[in-house]
Formats: structure tokens, C-alpha cells, sequence
């Protein structure tokens, strides 16, 4: 007799399933990749009947948050760690995921029971990170759990049996599982491994954090379907330069189905660990005897519900050939380029022929327009070698009709500039801008 087909043919490298074996996998493309199933990966979940409910009778509480016990974290997930919710965390090596992630399941405001699954360290390792950070006489300490494997089939027989209400999974490219193929890191391991981790914390009221690689283009490794099967990515950014603000970490979401995305949280890493910056007011000014050099402006800067000053920095040099460029990491190339041609335009400064850097103090990134007129003052500061003033911030959108548009809580960038002793400046056009900054010399 014919023997019966019970299985099929899976791809090991982006899961597509197929009813017979084919040399080419229809979907990614790639050769020799279908692997025969026993089953299919549908048939192994076993589907309960969905069953509705008033929305009225839901209990407010389950929406509720737990602190993570770090106030930048907590400003940054939009006022704490939701039930229910999953969080990719992405971000170069050493930068101190792994130290946030311990660092949370210490300090979180539950009573409740914590996985830490790492695979990448041993558990001799994580404890002594634990004592490094002052940790190993906390009482939260005695409610992790530590998991040193990345096999899916360990991890889920341990949720049942530690019932945690918080998961930490370093990282999520180390998990695997013989039903997503044999080779662990694949497309289709992230994806399969961290479905069930996420649907597990779904499904018994518990919050799950996901460590994540970056590549070098500094984007999360791994397919993007994974930050759409997440409600929260977060992204940490280490600063640059050599000021006080080189050693800061910055925090910031991409995507948050529970909060902002605007907001920003700021740490230093020092020897004891991850400090958080509760009040950044200052820390990305750079202190000087004297005048300023020129070329140099201060930016009054809303990030989040913040108020920032930030030292803007920018040189024209000549360009170097046929086409001018512009260079800047910290706000965006697109900006710095209309603002160039605004100035051009509207004050007849000639840029056309020039090579323009801008930086910011400490490495941040600046996203708010209300950067605009501080970098237009700087970048004509250094074309023409004027320097401004020491006591005064800038801030202020720039049209492409050279005028000056409002800015939002223009009073609170007022009331932090002159915490620091600035006066903050702002004005109509670009004209009266140049006027009120340089002076006659303008």
C-alpha cells in the first residue's frame, strides 16, 4: 500500500510550507532549504473557541502599569511597564542592554517572580555583573530566576513552572527550536521562538523584554516582522565626543503601541553600572572661559516633555569639488541643507561653494525644529567668522520664505535658558534673527 502523507515540507530559512518537496523555496528564494515536518507548525497549536465579553466588564486594573523601578526607562514606555506587552530592545554590543535588563528585574515594582534567560552568559557571569552593580543585597535579587539555554522547548517547560510576570530574553537571536529548522539565528528562528515567548506573556498576564543585535547600518538584526510582532521598540544609542556627555547612553522608542515616541531617557555609565540623568538641563554644554569661538550656538530643544540646551556646532570649510556637501549626524542632512539654502537665499550668504559640518555637544540627536534658527545662527557664525554672544539660546523654526515660525512651549525653553543664565532669543525673519544676535556686524 501507498504510504499515507502525514507531513510536509517546511523551509528552514523563512518557514514557507510546501505539500511536496521542491529544490527552490517559492517564497524566499533560496536553494535546498525544505525539510520534511511530521507535522505542520499550524497543526501544532491547539486552538481554543474564541468567546466574547462586554467591554464594561473588563477590569480597569488589567490595563494598569509596573514601574520598572527607573524613572528614564518608565518615561520612555510611557509611564511604565504594561501587562500583556512585549519590548524589543536593540543596540550595539557593550552598550549596556543586558545591564538595563538585570538592572529592571531587580528594581521592578512587582512582587511577582522574574526569568532571566541568557544564553549568551553563564550564570557565574550574571552574577557578578549583579555584585559589580551593587545588586547582590537587593531584596528583588531573590526573585530572579536565571535559564542559561536558548532552546525554546526548555524555556517554555520553565514559564510553566516559575509562572514569572516579568521575562528577560538576551538576546533573541540565540533562541531556537527543531520545529523553526536546524540552523539557530535564521530568519525563521526569530521569528517561530519569539511568537511563542510573546504569545506566552500574553496569555498569562506577564510583560516580556527581548535583547536584540544591531547591524552595522545600526538597525535591529533579524527580520522587521519581528518589530511588528512587538508593541514597544526601543533603540540604545551610546553619545559621542569628548565632553561629560560622551559616556551617556540615550533611550528612545521607535515604536510604542502604549506611549510617545518622543520621549527621551538619558544614562551615564559609570563604574557602579547605568546612573540615570534626571535632570540633562546642562549636561550637553560644553564650558568655556571667554568668548565663544565662532561657529558655535545654543539651542533651547524639546525632547519629549524636556527642555534641552545643546551646543550647536558647524564650519564651512571649501568644497573640496565640484558639488558642495553637507555632513551631520546629529540633526538631519535635510535640514542643515534648507536652512543653508534659506540663508543663501534670503541673506545673500554664499554657501553654494562650501563644505558644511554640524555637530551637537555630547552626541545626541536632535529632531525638533526648533533646532533650526540655532543652526542657521551657527552655520553663519563660522561662514562669517562673527561669534554670539555667551548668554543667549536660540530657538525657532525656519521657513523656506526666510521667516521665523513659532515654536511650541516657547515659556518652558524660556524658563530652563534662564535656570542656566541664558536669555532666550527668538525673532520674526531671518533678517531681525541676524540683527539681534550679531549686531550691526551682521
Amino acid at each position: 500500500m501507498k504510504k499515507a502523507k502525514t507531513g510536509v515540507y517546511r523551509c528552514s530559512s523563512c518557514g514557507h510550507e510546501e505539500t511536496k518537496w521542491l529544490g527552490r523555496c517559492p517564497e524566499c528564494g533560496e536553494w535546498n532549504t525544505l525539510t520534511e515536518s511530521a507535522v505542520s507548525a499550524a497543526a501544532l497549536r491547539v486552538h481554543s473557541h474564541a468567546q466574547s465579553f462586554p467591554l464594561s466588564s473588563v477590569d480597569p486594573e488589567e490595563g494598569s502599569r509596573i514601574s520598572s523601578g527607573m524613572a528614564e526607562l518608565d518615561r520612555v514606555l510611557g509611564g511604565g511597564i504594561m501587562k500583556r506587552s512585549a519590548v524589543l530592545l536593540g543596540g550595539e554590543p557593550g552598550i549596556g542592554k543586558s545591564t538595563l535588563l538585570l538592572l529592571v528585574s531587580v528594581r521592578a515594582a512587582t512582587k511577582g517572580r522574574v526569568l532571566y534567560i541568557s544564553a549568551e552568559e553563564s550564570a557565574g557571569q550574571v552574577r557578578t555583573r549583579a555584585d559589580r552593580l551593587g545588586l547582590a543585597g537587593s531584596t528583588g535579587i531573590d526573585r530572579i530566576e536565571i535559564c542559561c539555554t536558548g532552546r525554546l522547548e526548555d524555556i517554555l517547560v520553565l514559564l510553566d513552572a516559575v509562572k514569572p510576570v516579568l521575562i528577560m530574553a538576551d538576546s533573541a537571536q540565540t533562541l531556537h527550536t527543531d520545529a523553526a529548522g536546524p540552523s539557530p539565528g535564521t530568519v525563521n528562528q526569530m521569528k517561530f521562538c519569539s511568537y511563542e515567548l510573546i504569545s506566552w506573556a500574553k496569555e498569562h498576564d506577564a510583560a516580556l523584554f527581548l535583547a536584540a543585535h544591531v547591524t552595522k547600518d545600526g538597525i535591529i538584526s533579524g527580520p522587521k516582522t519581528l518589530e511588528h510582532m512587538v508593541d514597544t521598540v526601543l533603540y540604545f544609542e551610546q553619545g559621542e565626543g569628548g565632553s561629560a556627555a560622551g559616556d551617556c547612553r540615550f533611550l528612545r522608542a521607535v515604536k510604542n503601541r502604549f506611549g510617545s515616541v518622543d520621549e527621551i531617557g538619558i544614562f551615564t555609565m559609570e563604574e557602579k553600572g547605568l546612573i540615570m540623568v534626571e535632570d540633562p538641563s546642562s549636561l550637553f554644554l560644553v564650558r568655556r572661559e571667554g568668548a565663544l569661538p565662532a561657529g558655535i550656538a545654543i539651542a533651547a530643544v524639546i525632547e519629549g516633555t524636556r527642555t534641552l540646551l545643546v551646543e550647536i556646532q558647524a564650519l564651512t570649510v571649501p568644497a573640496k569639488g565640484a558639488v558642495s556637501r553637507v555632513f551631520s549626524l546629529a540633526v538631519e542632512n535635510g535640514r542643515v541643507s534648507r536652512v543653508a539654502a534659506a540663508l543663501e537665499k534670503h541673506l545673500g550668504l554664499r554657501l553654494s561653494d562650501q563644505d558644511i559640518y554640524v555637530n551637537v555637544a555630547g552626541g545626541i540627536r536632535i529632531t525638533e525644529v526648533g533646532v533650526e534658527l540655532a543652526v542657521a545662527a551657527a552655520i553663519y557664525s563660522s561662514r562669517t567668522g562673527i561669534a554670539l554672544k555667551r548668554q543667549e539660546a536660540i530657538a525657532g523654526e525656519l521657513s523656506l520664505a526666510g521667516e521665523v515660525l513659532p515654536v511650541r512651549r516657547l515659556a518652558n525653553r524660556s524658563k530652563a535658558a534662564l535656570g542656566l543664565g541664558f536669555t532666550l532669543v527668538t525673532a520674526k525673519d531671518l533678517k531681525s534673527a541676524v540683527t539681534l544676535l550679531f549686531g550691526s556686524g551682521g
